[in-house]
């Protein structure tokens, strides 16, 4: 199994063609990621990109544990990172502490 930051690493890579599959192989969470992008003034790459970031900094021992189960049980643990994590920066975007600043992408200063 690859190492998680080799996982990461692949993730930011590979965060500009992500739009692009993810419109074939799931067109509703592809709609999403664009919704979200487009509400926080960002392209939907640079969007996946804050969700691998934001996933990294403020995912609970839960979530991480969840991710870590469920990519034992795949043959592309790259691809299953990628998708947990925009699904998790999906779910959690009402909370202010994921909230994005317009125009930038950068996480906000203000903690809940």
């Amino acid at each position: 199994m690859p190492m998680l930051g080799d996982l990461l690493g692949a993730a930011r890579a590979g965060a500009g063609n992500f739009q692009a599959w993810l419109r074939v192989s799931d067109p509703a969470l592809a709609e999403a990621v664009d919704r979200a992008a487009e509400a926080n003034q960002v392209t939907a790459t640079s969007f996946v990109r804050a969700a691998i970031a934001d996933f990294s900094r403020f995912a609970s021992e839960e979530d991480w544990a969840t991710l870590s189960s469920n990519l034992k049980r795949t043959d592309d643990p790259g691809t299953a990172c990628l998708l947990a994590m925009v699904d998790w920066r999906l779910m959690v975007k009402t909370c202010r502490q994921h909230a994005h600043e317009p125009h930038t992408g950068d996480l906000a200063d203000d903690r809940p």
